[in-house]
């Protein structure tokens, strides 16, 4: 890899699989210092099997938890140094139509997409300010943007992931902190996976996941991760308030008028 992290100390919040650990997976090859965050203990060690570096902490938190996020912040903090790249990638996604999606599951997919993603950047905001600035990136997704069916709350937390990107980078843009958001389409990764595994013909389903994107298939993580590293570097010093959409093409053809 070529360093384009190097100096960097990263907080990555869902990194215990999927597309949370090949970000943190990516990040430290090139050369960050990384916070690998998660609920789940047993995924926070696979990352950092997969990392092999004294340049990575295990982070076990409960976002939902302002308590265990200023601990873990803590943590990061006299481990590395002053945090200066954040990922709100950590996320829950209940499946149904709103009317059929129970309030305990609402509530969760809220505190766990947004309320978890304000408290990690409300430990970590000062730090960036005192330090000259940083570069928070939230995790959305296609579904934030397009109304997609069958998932009424993950889309609105990802819809509010989008507006709040915006929000936060008119109010730190002055002070040197640079906020972006990512919306990936399907990616192949442990989530399609599980979601294939219950299908009556897993094959055909996949087919259809390909089909649906103009590129013609669905996207890797590594593809996902690329603009993530990106955005994190110091090579996109004029981009915030952005929304970058990494999904072939199936935004653009859903917005598309139908005939």
């Amino acid at each position: 890899m070529t360093g384009r992290l190097a100096g960097k100390v990263a907080l990555v919040t869902g990194a215990g699989g999927g597309i949370g650990q090949g970000i943190a997976r990516r990040f430290a090859a090139e050369g960050a210092k990384v916070g690998v965050l998660d609920v789940h203990a047993a995924g926070v060690q696979q990352t950092m099997d997969q990392l092999h570096d004294e340049n990575a902490i295990p982070l076990v938190c409960d976002l939902r938890d302002p308590d265990q996020v200023r601990d873990a912040v803590a943590q990061l903090r006299t481990a590395f140094g002053p945090i200066n790249v954040v990922v709100n990638n950590a996320a829950v996604m209940p499946a149904g139509r709103l009317h059929e999606t129970a309030l305990d599951d609402w509530d969760r997919v809220f505190d766990v997409n947004v309320r978890g993603a304000y408290l990690v950047c409300r430990e970590v905001i000062p730090d960036m300010i005192a330090n000259g600035g940083g570069s928070i990136i939230h995790m959305a997704s296609i579904t934030g943007v397009l109304g997609l069916p069958g998932i009424a709350a993950y889309s609105a937390t990802k819809g509010a992931l989008i507006a709040l990107t915006q929000a936060m980078s008119t109010d730190y843009a002055p002070l040197g902190i640079r906020v972006n958001a990512v919306s990936p389409g399907t990616i192949d990764s442990p989530m399609l996976h599980d979601f294939l595994a219950q299908q009556r013909d897993p094959a055909a389903r996949r087919a259809e996941f390909d089909a649906m994107h103009p590129i013609g298939r669905v996207g890797t993580i590594d593809e996902v991760a690329n603009v993530f590293v990106f955005l994190a570097s110091d090579e996109a010093s004029l981009v915030t308030g952005a929304n970058y959409r990494v999904d072939g093409g199936l935004s653009v053809k859903g917005e598309q008028p139908q005939d």
